[in-house]
């Protein structure tokens, strides 16, 4: 496996801002766009769109697109994990929650992402980590605030308990996904293979949104459609090109935690886009989220990673 630095570069840094404002304002807009649209359709033609986008990139770039031999499995597994089963429910989680709250409980995935990096992947669980660890959660925990004992108090029919655990579920399937391509390393750029896992992802979608959504009868509001660009061109085919593209260059921990600065973004952008009021606890949290950015990715060591 190739070796990877310990902390961001200029170029990571630069897909981390992309990522991060990308995904954090398209949570209230999924919001806004889930009140008119259907999730499995939806999140279904975004896929397919987005992952037939990426490979005409590829493609037209002279970049290559052919899955190598005896990783089709390999990649179907990520894609399962890492866009059908996030995406699902992810969606289904978001109808039923709060959008900025929502977004809070899809990034407990660090967390995750770091405990199974420790036991799968051997890494190295260093101050900076432990650190930039306590400090991103501690800010996630601030901005739940009331809503932390309102999800694990309400009964288990209520629509905020049934929500929190469609949304701690994706962040599951996320990071195990995530230490799954970092483990497996397929030898594919990262263009072709976010094109792959959009557009595989897409099929059992769009057969589910069939039979559950079923046809479309009347296309959704201008405002609506609009949403839906913006999820094709920046929340799937940017969004997670990037992602792909930073956990490969640097370890999972880094790359998990430094996405703490997209929920913090997702609360922001929903205070905003629909009309919350911001508050110390928002701008407490922001601090302390910034703080686990810059804290992971100090300047240290020439470390590298196997």
């Amino acid at each position: 496996m190739p070796q990877h630095a310990n902390r961001l570069s200029r170029e990571g840094l630069f897909l981390l801002l992309g990522l991060g404002f990308g995904w954090g304002f398209n949570w209230p807009i999924m919001k806004y766009i889930l009140a008119g649209v259907p999730p499995l359709s939806f999140r279904g033609f975004c896929l397919f769109l987005g992952g037939l986008g990426i490979l005409a990139i590829a493609r037209y770039t002279n970049q290559p697109i052919k899955i190598p031999k005896g990783y089709l499995v390999k990649t179907l597994i990520i894609c399962l994990l890492n866009i059908v089963a996030w995406n699902v429910l992810a969606t289904y989680g978001l109808a039923l929650l709060p959008a900025g709250r929502a977004a809070l409980l899809g990034y407990t995935m660090p967390i995750w992402t770091v405990l199974l990096s420790i036991w799968i992947l051997q890494d190295r669980f260093h101050w900076r980590v432990a650190i930039a660890l306590c400090l991103g959660m501690t800010g996630i925990l601030v901005l739940m605030g009331e809503s932390f004992i309102n999800w694990f108090s309400a009964p288990l029919s209520s629509s905020l308990f049934n929500g929190a655990l469609l949304m701690l579920s994706a962040a599951w399937c996320w990071a195990i996904s995530t230490i799954l391509m970092k483990r497996w390393n397929i030898p594919l750029n990262s263009v072709a293979l976010t094109g792959w896992l959009l557009l595989l992802a897409s099929i059992p979608i769009l057969i589910s949104a069939y039979f559950i959504d079923g046809i479309p009868q009347h296309l959704p509001s201008t405002l609506r459609l609009w949403g839906v660009v913006y999820n094709v061109f920046i929340g799937f085919m940017f969004c997670y090109w990037a992602w792909v593209k930073l956990v490969t260059l640097v370890p999972v921990s880094v790359s998990s935690l430094s996405s703490l600065i997209t929920p913090m973004i997702g609360v922001i952008s929903s205070i905003f886009l629909l009309g919350e009021r911001p508050g110390i606890m928002e701008w407490s949290a922001a601090v302390l989220i910034l703080g686990a950015v810059a804290v992971v990715n100090l300047t240290g060591s020439k470390q590298r990673y196997e």
